[in-house]
């Protein structure tokens, strides 16, 4: 396998929720605190860039050519032609502290975005799922920092991790009505080295997570056990996909927020994209709508 090499020198305070657009050929991530979208072509580097209003966790490609994505107002939709943006549900009104973290979409076109507590210290996030006529419905709550999600191949399993926690949950899933069953612990990390954060799931059924404040990427075999450790150049990488034509690229995106002299100097692309060439292919995501 390849070392990591970085694509974009993005300088992204916070950047996570990165989604592939087989269509296009193009990847989407955000930067959380410096509030914007980017499109990265890997041929050409970037070609997009949206500024956002208010702290977004998340976008990705819809079936209409639009982006929906998920912020600390709840869903709603880009228009990437005027960068005109539109409100589709505020989830949580009645938590203001909470904002929208990391999301994906399945394999039915729903959106899946989980919330927050701004202070990482609550267990007042919840998971939801916004389903392709708009509508939203509470999937999980009791999570303090809702983070990378996930399904299996055969999409009976749904990964969701609570960062903070320092777990990774399976549910059982159905895809055809997207509801959860009973969940179980899949893996487990020790917080003081490092928090699980984004992640994805390849065509064999293991899953890739950033470890935060670990400079490493795992990819852990269906089991939980870790099959293999990827050192990476920066302390914080925070979430990944897979993309390129082939889907045997791993973008991964970082973050420098709140890292200190010491960890900028021995990792001064933080807050950059990276990429890892694999031997394995990921699995081809859906836009959402269908």
């Amino acid at each position: 396998m390849e070392s990591v090499r970085c694509v974009q020198q993005a300088n992204a305070i916070l950047g996570e929720g990165p989604n592939w657009s087989h269509a296009e050929g193009v990847l989407y991530w955000v930067d959380i605190q410096r509030p914007a979208i980017f499109r990265f072509d890997p041929a050409l580097g970037q070609t997009g860039h949206w500024p956002m209003p208010r702290p977004i966790g998340c976008a990705a490609p819809a079936r209409s050519g639009r982006l929906v994505y998920a912020d600390s107002d709840g869903f709603g939709c880009l228009n990437v032609q005027d960068g005109s943006i539109a409100p589709i549900a505020d989830t949580e009104k009645d938590n203001p502290g909470n904002r929208f973290n990391d999301g994906k979409v399945d394999r039915k076109g729903r959106f899946w975005a989980g919330t927050v507590d701004r202070n990482f210290c609550k267990p007042l996030g919840s998971l939801y799922r916004l389903d392709t006529d708009g509508s939203v419905r509470q999937m999980a709550t009791g999570i303090i920092c809702s983070n990378g999600l996930g399904w299996s191949p055969d999409d009976r399993i749904m990964y969701f991790t609570d960062s903070m926690a320092g777990i990774i949950w399976a549910y059982e899933f159905d895809l055809e009505s997207g509801s959860l069953g009973d969940r179980r612990v899949f893996a487990t990390f020790q917080t003081d080295k490092g928090l699980p954060d984004g992640l994805t799931v390849d065509t064999e059924g293991f899953v890739w997570s950033a470890i935060w404040d670990g400079w490493r990427m795992v990819r852990l075999a269906p089991d939980g056990t870790i099959d293999r450790i990827v050192e990476m150049p920066v302390q914080r990488p925070s979430s990944c996909i897979f993309g390129g034509a082939d889907l045997r690229t791993l973008f991964i995106t970082s973050a420098c927020v709140e890292l200190g002299w010491a960890a900028l100097k021995a990792g001064p692309l933080a807050g950059a994209l990276f990429a890892l060439t694999t031997e394995v292919a990921g699995l081809p995501e859906t836009p959402f709508g269908g």
